[in-house]
């Protein structure tokens, strides 16, 4: 009997320990997960966002879905809507967090964490990979955490060679 329940004591605590460790994985990210309205602005313009941030499969990924409409402006003469989602998984093996952007222009981000500055409130990513767009262009995206409910979202890209410049600067605040 004794060794039933030592058993059965061991079982739940590595359990417990696995499910505590899903929830941990997505600390620096979860004040995400929810409704967003923000606005924007940068080289296409001034916009308006919607966007939403959920768990998905389980806790296994966080998913965004993100509409950007550009109204007709002197910037964007015939505005514009533009559509992406962004997938952040973590890699176990190597210890990273990995994002990726799936644009409705078939243009994918692949970033890394490169800081994780949560005491500050910033989260960096840095691009390793961009697909289907210009050969050795570098893009970083950032987020800057005000409080749970805003945040900042700078864009950056940089030519081949060159220093990043501010590309968008996305604010939002939480509906939801």
């Amino acid at each position: 009997m004794k060794r039933i329940l030592l058993i059965i004591l061991f079982v739940s605590s590595i359990i417990f320990a696995q499910s505590e460790n899903v929830t941990n994985k997505w600390e620096p990210f979860n004040f995400l997960i929810g409704k967003w309205e923000g606005s924007g602005t940068g080289k296409f313009g001034d916009s308006k966002i919607e966007r939403e941030y959920e768990y998905l499969m389980g806790g296994t990924y966080i998913i965004g879905k993100n509409i950007s409409i550009y109204e007709e402006q002197e910037k964007n003469p015939k505005g514009e809507i533009h559509d992406h989602w962004d997938i952040i998984s973590y890699n176990k093996v190597k210890a990273i967090y990995v994002f990726r952007q799936f644009h409705a222009e078939d243009i994918t981000n692949t970033f890394i964490l490169d800081s994780l500055n949560a005491a500050q409130g910033i989260l960096e990513f840095e691009s390793v990979w961009i697909e289907n767009f210009i050969e050795d262009l570098k893009a970083k995206e950032v987020y800057k955490i005000i409080n749970e409910n805003e945040f900042i979202e700078i864009f950056y890209l940089a030519a081949p060679g060159k220093e990043y410049s501010e590309y968008v600067r996305n604010t939002f605040k939480r509906i939801n």
